[in-house]
């Protein structure tokens, strides 16, 4: 089954990229945002170190490959209307994969980079209990000084928040401050800062991410 994004904006009509399991057919599904120039096919590549049988994976595509213009870390307008699309592009298809049958608690929200700070960004303004959700390489968006939601819950989901801690892209105090505000929405929240490493995927935050989807299924 084709699946496309619905919601309005730049990113409007987005085709998925699937891989998995088929939606009617899912347990539980992961819907990964992949980053700044990447492609949908990318961040699924993520998913053949992984044991998750069952599991449908969807990955939205990117109008122009980029969600938004600008770094995370600047003035939010500046963003737009990129941003509020990509938001509302992530909102769908949390929508869709409800409207298949599976349950939000059974939904892992996963990214890297850009599509990293997407996803910590969409279940903070959502807080809700999802399966589980994995930030790597990201934080949650706005100039140093922004503050975020504190209402709301996120019942104790998983989070696993993984970065070096010299990426040239996303500042370690930023991933710090945004573990510390995803525990005070109830997030059971583990972050970890790779000592000198690159900004890429290591093995040990894949390990990360299949304890997060062995816990879902």
């Amino acid at each position: 089954m084709s699946m496309q994004v619905t919601s309005a904006g730049p990113h409007h009509g987005a085709v998925v990229r699937q891989a998995g399991v088929p939606l009617e057919r899912a347990r539980a599904v992961g819907i990964l945002l992949h980053g700044r120039g990447a492609r949908a096919e990318n961040i699924l590549e993520l998913t053949h170190a992984l044991q998750s049988d069952g599991m449908a994976w969807l990955a939205p595509q990117a109008a122009g490959n980029t969600w938004y213009p600008n770094r995370f870390i600047a003035p939010i307008a500046s963003n737009e209307p990129w941003l509020s699309s990509a938001l509302a592009a992530i909102d769908d298809l949390v929508e869709q994969v409800q409207s298949a049958g599976v349950d939000r608690s059974k939904i892992l929200l996963g990214g890297f980079s850009q599509g990293a700070c997407l996803a910590l960004e969409y279940v903070v303004r959502h807080p809700a209990r999802f399966g589980a959700v994995a930030g790597l390489s990201g934080g949650l968006i706005g100039p140093p000084g922004t503050t975020w939601a504190s209402t709301g819950s996120l019942a104790g989901t998983p989070v696993f928040l993984g970065c070096s801690d010299v990426d040239f892209h996303i500042p370690k105090e930023r991933v710090i401050e945004s573990a510390g505000v995803m525990t005070a929405l109830g997030a059971t929240v583990e972050a970890i800062l790779y000592p000198d490493m690159d900004h890429i995927v290591n093995e040990d935050e894949l390990a990360h991410v299949q304890a997060l989807v062995t816990g879902i299924l």
